[in-house]
This record gives C-alpha cells, sequence and structure tokens, in this order.
C-alpha cells in the first residue's frame, strides 16, 4: 500500500520573489502563510506527508532542525520539495543551476526523498524545436545533482510550461533522462490521456501528484468530483508497479480546503491504491 501526502500551496497558493524579476538566483516558488500552521493543517486530515515549495525552506536555512523537528512533531514526512526554472536560454544555466544547487541542499536537510521540477520557459514567439533539446540536457545535468544529494529528482508537466500538450512532454523526454512526476490534472489539462502518459512512460513514473479537473475551465477540484477518469489513471499506475508515496495537490481550489483534503484522502483509501 502506497502512502499519501498533501502539497501545502492548498492553503496559500504560491508567490514568488520579486527580486528574480532581475535575479535568477533568487527565484524561489513559496506559499504565502505560517508553514507550522500548515504542517497540524495537513496532519489533522489524516495525510503522513507533506510537499512544499523550495522557498518555504529558506527561511530554515541555517536552522533545519526547527522545521525538521516541527515536521517530525505532526506525525510528517518530507515527501517532496518543488521548484521550477527556464531551462531554455543556455546563457542563464551557470546562474539556474547555482540556484538549484542551494535549492537541492535545502530539500535534502529538509529529509525531502523526492524533488519535483516544473516549468521551462516560452518564448513570445512561441516554442522552438530546439528549447526542449537545450531544457531537456538542462534537466539531466539537475537531476544529476539531486539524484547526488540523495533525492528522486522528476520533472513535473504543466499548464502553461514548455511542456503541456503530449507531444511537447514527448519532446522533453526524448531530450532527458530525468524522470516523470505525473500530474496527472495538468496532464489532461493540456490534452493529454493522463492513463497513457503514465503507461507510455512507467519506467520512468518516480513520483505521482493528483488531483481532478473540470476540463471545460481546467479548474482543479478534490478527487473523484471532476472529469478525470481517476480508476484508469491508477489502475495504469498500479500496473506501472509504482509503490512510492502519493501526494493529493489543490492549488486553487475556492471551497473549504480541509473537508476537500478530507473528502480526497477517503476516495483515496476507497481505491485500489488504499487496498
Amino acid at each position: 500500500m502506497v502512502n499519501f501526502a498533501y502539497e501545502a500551496n492548498a492553503w496559500g497558493g504560491v508567490i514568488g520573489n520579486p527580486n528574480a524579476v532581475t535575479d535568477l538566483g533568487t527565484g524561489f516558488y513559496v506559499t504565502p502563510g505560517d508553514v507550522h500552521a500548515t504542517l497540524e493543517t495537513i496532519a489533522a486530515a489524516g495525510y503522513t506527508g507533506i510537499e512544499l515549495f523550495d522557498g518555504n525552506l529558506l527561511p530554515f536555512e541555517e536552522t533545519m532542525e526547527e522545521f525538521t523537528a516541527a515536521v517530525r512533531a505532526a506525525g510528517l514526512e518530507v515527501t517532496g520539495v518543488y521548484s521550477g526554472g527556464h531551462f531554455i536560454y543556455p546563457d542563464a544555466h551557470a546562474d539556474e543551476l547555482a540556484r538549484f544547487e542551494r535549492s537541492i541542499a535545502l530539500a535534502a536537510a529538509a529529509g525531502a526523498r523526492h524533488y519535483v521540477i516544473g516549468g521551462g520557459s516560452i518564448r513570445s514567439t512561441g516554442r522552438r524545436d530546439e528549447d526542449f533539446v537545450v531544457a531537456g540536457e538542462f534537466l539531466s545535468t539537475v537531476a544529476d545533482r539531486a539524484r547526488a544529494a540523495g533525492l528522486i529528482a522528476s520533472y513535473h508537466p504543466h499548464l502553461g510550461s514548455l511542456a503541456q500538450a503530449p507531444e511537447q512532454i514527448d519532446a522533453l523526454f526524448a531530450a532527458t533522462t530525468i524522470g516523470l512526476c505525473a500530474d496527472v490534472a495538468h496532464i489532461a489539462g493540456g490534452g493529454g490521456d493522463a492513463a497513457a502518459v503514465i503507461t507510455k512512460y512507467a519506467d520512468r513514473l518516480d513520483y505521482l501528484h493528483l488531483k481532478d479537473i473540470d476540463l471545460a475551465t481546467n479548474a482543479f477540484l478534490p478527487l473523484g468530483e471532476g472529469d478525470l477518469d481517476l480508476a484508469a489513471v491508477i489502475d495504469a499506475t498500479l500496473a506501472a508497479g509504482y509503490d512510492d508515496w502519493v501526494t493529493v495537490e489543490l492549488d486553487g481550489y475556492p471551497g473549504d480546503q480541509a473537508a476537500a483534503a478530507a473528502r480526497s484522502l477517503d476516495y483515496l483509501k476507497a481505491s485500489k491504491l488504499g487496498a
């Protein structure tokens, strides 16, 4: 049986450091709010793991034991840390890599198992074929650094990023060695069949993000309340031999977040993943 985690961004969304407009090295994602309160809320909902953004670890950079002690006190584990970048601009790679190395060090110090990377810029003129090659090669480098730090590195296809549609995911994964973090709602929102993507990349499926989606609006929903064929997704996941953490992520949901977290956990426990 797999274990279930929750992404902290459900309680606060995501912002970024404004200095990143002019300084790549400060480009960290952050969920606003009190991290300690979020730990308690996720634990109270019944989950045993938490994923969070790398920027939320920055305040603990010199005192990480304070954070890890709070995680343990809540009865949780840090399942993953999420980061992102541009990837497609070779001249910026040295600066991006320096930021990733800091991010990876934070994740490792926090005791994370997974290191999730999203993003990939889209040019004002659109995507170029060579962007997938440049991004893929750079992601391989970042993944190697993460693995050297003891983390499982994976790329998260995301709406509004370089790899959104199925053919874009294929183009990127043909150019990189990084594993796949299958966020099934983002894959479906980009026009893909999430179960088919999991099956196609079964040997590279390193992590799983679950949420449901209203495909008419691309609004994210608690599990079982949208348009996704989650039973097919779960069947494909099990057929791939996946037995690692499953993380629910419900950013942007306008309803009661605590109630939504509980409903998603009930869905998971009743599914084949909870058997």
